[in-house]
């Protein structure tokens, strides 16, 4: 048996309660083990621990299992009577049957010695305060994000004097300001409502010099190129009204140079009362040779206007959290997104986690992880993450043209491994931000770009475009993927189809509850076209909802069984290269 390829540990990804009754097992092993099996128990079945008590439990077989490059990932879920759970694995290959306990792997003939100790797995409680909790709304969202500086200016009687031309096309600079605002967003929302959206994730509305806001002079007050506090509660009101929700940015990890208590620190040095507000190593600082890049002090990568804030000090956790807590009372935002939050202290988003839903137990808090973010993620901390590993997994299936179905398989599935799935459900899915460069400029065609998008609209979580992806927006690197809404065109029809095959897609995802599940299941019809990506959003015995994306050179024969919920580029039973069929299969009603 490939030892190596085995593993479990009783807690994390794991083994996790999905609530208060029922416990999620995971394991990983190797291709070569053809079934597993579980045997299971509450730990003092047999008496109390050192009794010499004889536990031994009962058998159950692990039959749902996800491919990974290398593993297979094998799961169960259990209902342990009293809360609590001991177990150990079967592993049964073509020619060889093994049992896995904590401490190691045991042989048949070592399961027969008589007094030898047999360490197994223990979930001690499922204490109901441990078990991680998701807002279920979030799965229902499909999120709109918007730079308020480029969508839309709506008045232009906060122009700064510096403001230039809304430019309806072609590249932008960062130190240009279009006078995008509130008002301007709180004026389109019946657009975004028309096109599908139920959920507005802002990047920074605070004070601050530049255009994007990530350098914060002032957390307590609207920008004023933005408009107001007034006008701010203005549009969380009108978008409640029609049933949207509002997230904001917030920038922990450091603040603008233009902060109170930075200046502070630069006039008075270790002197100010601020000075362990922030990571400073050595006095004074050298900003002509470069302060940060020297290592004089921390600041957000190597730029010295954006200090890092110490999380570890308590008064800064104070600030900064009771900030928040404001937005949640005053502003009645739904959901919070934290930036850069890998690298604000844990000690941080734990007390912030519990102050704001001591408020709002139902707020949605998301951190900008960009790579595997689990310790952020048992349930003290974040609801979500920014899906980054999913978008780019599906962005490289259409760029590597190398990689198969299979490919596509075991990197999906990678994907949903990760987590809980409670936390699968609310993961914020996108394909591009304002950080990336835009999916139409790293798209060949229109074909492709629909095809990705109906992958993505089908996968479990929170999907998420940027402003302008509805037109097919172009854009390259920051700041080129920040360019202004050309409204203009828009009213004048030129994106029309456009903006149709991506409210469809939004409608789609809203208004079929097997889209937004979390079961899935990747069949092998095209295993002789290895670019064809097909998989199968579960519900009932026999029913799920498929998606099929044909991306070869060759048409292919699909049979146009069920209902199909939509189509483009398929003619008759042939899907045509770049191709999408999304239909559903409805069987007996038995549920899974």
């Amino acid at each position: 048996m490939e030892f190596n390829g085995v593993f479990h540990q009783a807690y994390d990804n794991y083994c996790y309660p999905l609530n208060e009754d029922e416990l999620i097992i995971n394991i990983k092993t190797g291709y070569d083990v053809k079934e597993v099996n579980i045997i299971l128990g509450d730990p003092f079945a047999a008496g109390i621990l050192g009794g010499g008590e004889t536990w031994n439990g009962d058998k159950q077989p692990i039959i749902f299992k996800k491919k990974l490059k290398h593993q297979i990932w094998w799961t169960t879920t259990v209902k342990p009577q009293f809360k609590r759970l001991k177990y150990y694995f079967e592993l049964i290959t073509e020619d060889e049957r093994w049992f896995y306990f904590e401490d190691g792997f045991v042989s048949a003939e070592q399961m027969a010695l008589e007094g030898r100790s047999r360490q197994c797995f223990v979930f001690p409680w499922m204490n109901p305060c441990d078990i991680p909790v998701t807002p279920k709304w979030v799965n229902d969202t499909i999120w709109y994000q918007i730079f308020p500086d480029r969508f839309c200016n709506g008045d232009h009687s906060i122009d700064p004097d510096y403001v230039v031309p809304w430019r309806n096309r072609g590249k932008v600079k960062n130190e240009e300001c279009f006078g995008g605002d509130l008002a301007g967003i709180i004026q389109k929302l019946d657009y975004l409502k028309e096109l599908g959206i139920n959920g507005i994730y802002l990047t920074p509305i605070n004070e601050s010099p530049s255009n994007h806001k990530y350098d914060t002079t002032d957390y307590a007050k609207i920008d004023p190129r933005f408009g107001d506090e007034e006008t701010f509660k203005r549009l969380v009101l009108e978008a409640h009204k029609r049933d949207m929700r509002i997230m904001l940015d917030g920038v922990f990890n450091h603040c603008g140079y233009y902060f109170a208590p930075w200046q502070d620190v630069l006039a008075k040095g270790a002197d100010s009362e601020y000075y362990d507000w922030f990571m400073i190593n050595e006095w004074p600082l050298d900003f002509k040779h470069g302060a940060a890049k020297k290592g004089q002090f921390y600041t957000f990568g190597f730029f010295d206007n954006m200090p890092k804030l110490n999380t570890n000090n308590p008064a800064v956790r104070k600030y900064f959290i009771d900030i928040c807590a404001n937005w949640v009372e005053n502003y009645h935002i739904d959901g919070l997104r934290l930036d850069v939050a890998n690298e604000v202290s844990h000690r941080f988003c734990k007390e912030l986690r519990a102050r704001l839903k001591e408020i709002n137990p139902d707020i949605y808090i998301l951190g900008e992880i960009w790579h595997n973010a689990l310790p952020w993620l048992r349930g003290d901390e974040f609801d979500a993450v920014m899906n980054y590993p999913l978008g780019e997994s599906i962005k490289d299936f259409w760029i590597d043209k190398s990689q198969t179905n299979q490919d596509f398989e075991y990197t999906i599935n990678r994907c949903y491994t990760n987590y809980m799935q409670q936390t699968n459900d609310v993961l914020f899915n996108l394909l591009d931000s304002h950080d990336t460069k835009r999916l139409r400029s790293d798209t060949k065609n229109l074909d492709q770009y629909f095809a990705q998008l109906a992958v993505l609209f089908a996968m479990p979580g929170s999907p998420c475009i940027y402003y302008g992806t509805e037109i097919a927006m172009p854009g390259s690197y920051d700041p080129d993927c920040r360019r202004c809404m050309p409204w203009d065109d828009i009213e004048a029809g030129k994106f029309k189809e456009r903006i149709e095959m991506v409210s469809k897609l939004i409608h789609l995802r809203a208004s079929e509850p097997l889209l937004k599940g979390r079961n899935f299941h990747f069949p092998d019809d095209f295993a002789d076209n290895p670019r064809v990506i097909q998989f199968r959003k579960m519900g009932w015995v026999d029913t799920y909802v498929e998606v099929i994306v044909n991306c070869s050179d060759e048409d292919i024969e699909v049979p146009k069984d069920g209902e199909v919920l939509f189509e483009r580029h398929c003619i008759d039973t042939t899907l045509l290269t770049n191709g999408i069929l999304i239909r559903k299969i409805v069987g007996n009603g038995d549920k899974m």
